[in-house]
């Protein structure tokens, strides 16, 4: 896909995002901002999806592990045709399917129902183990935080993932340095990210997470590489694209007023 229509397709995930967090007063903004490029390159480049068969048995798959950033899921999934935007402005809503965090069971489109940091890598290495054992060809996409993979049981399947070679298997890990607390060197350093990964047997390849081309590359690499999985370390930028929200850890998960929602709105317009 071109890389401008990607770019307007990020932006309207953008904006959408906002729309959500904005109309629920309470969501998660600044993570889900800073994954809206890879989100747009997965949904209309890289998955292997039909919107009209949701539940298509031979479809890629993506675990949103982080999944406080629903709002960037929602978005991307709307964008792509699962459901009208006008739902978006549910998010939270005590009658609506689209809860702060993804259930596979109430909103088509999502994979696996996540929120609970650092399951997320075990459940795609079963998808992808699923899919060895099948001889399917569908490709397991998995996206972490970098405050995420402080949980100990990622790399408990980190091993699992090198130890069945899955290769049907790309992590992300969304390197935007901060979490709820700060940065991640202030919590609990997880750095070198990129040593510890090809320490536990991975194909790693560091991109810049706002480069279209370079998420495109890195995507097809995974794809080439066999024997082995693969993690794509993207540097990001937490809040990206809303010039208040860039870099600020408070925005992890705070709503924005009207003031700053109109201001939000017009920096991605």
């Amino acid at each position: 896909m071109e890389n401008e229509f990607l770019k307007i397709k990020a932006n309207e995930i953008r904006k959408d995002i906002i729309e959500e967090v904005y109309n629920a007063k309470s969501g998660h903004p600044g993570g889900s901002l800073s994954i809206a490029d890879i989100m747009a390159v997965l949904y209309f480049d890289e998955l292997n999806i039909d919107e009209k068969n949701p539940r298509w048995e031979d479809r890629d798959r993506l675990v949103l592990s982080k999944g406080h950033c629903a709002p960037a899921l929602y978005a991307a999934l709307s964008e792509r045709g699962f459901f009208e935007k006008e739902k978006l402005k549910s998010l939270r809503k005590l009658d609506s399917n689209l809860q702060g965090h993804p259930n596979m069971n109430d909103v088509l489109g999502v994979d696996m129902s996540t929120g609970s940091l650092g399951q997320g890598l075990s459940v795609a290495n079963g998808m992808a183990i699923s899919g060895k054992i099948d001889n399917k060809n569908y490709r397991v996409y998995c996206i972490l935080g970098d405050g995420e993979i402080e949980e100990g049981q990622i790399w408990e399947a980190a091993m699992t993932s090198n130890k069945y070679k899955l290769d049907n298997l790309c992590v992300i890990v969304d390197n935007n340095n901060l979490q709820i607390d700060g940065t991640i060197q202030e919590v609990m350093d997880s750095n070198p990210i990129d040593e510890k990964f090809k320490a536990f047997g991975f194909n790693v390849i560091k991109i810049d997470g706002h480069s279209f081309d370079e998420i495109k590359t890195a995507f097809k690499e995974a794809k080439e590489t066999k024997g082995k999985p693969t993690c794509i370390i993207a540097k990001t930028i937490k809040g990206k694209g809303v010039s208040f929200m860039e870099n600020q850890a408070g925005w992890h998960g705070k709503a924005p007023n009207e003031e700053e929602y109109t201001q939000a709105i017009k920096d991605l317009t």
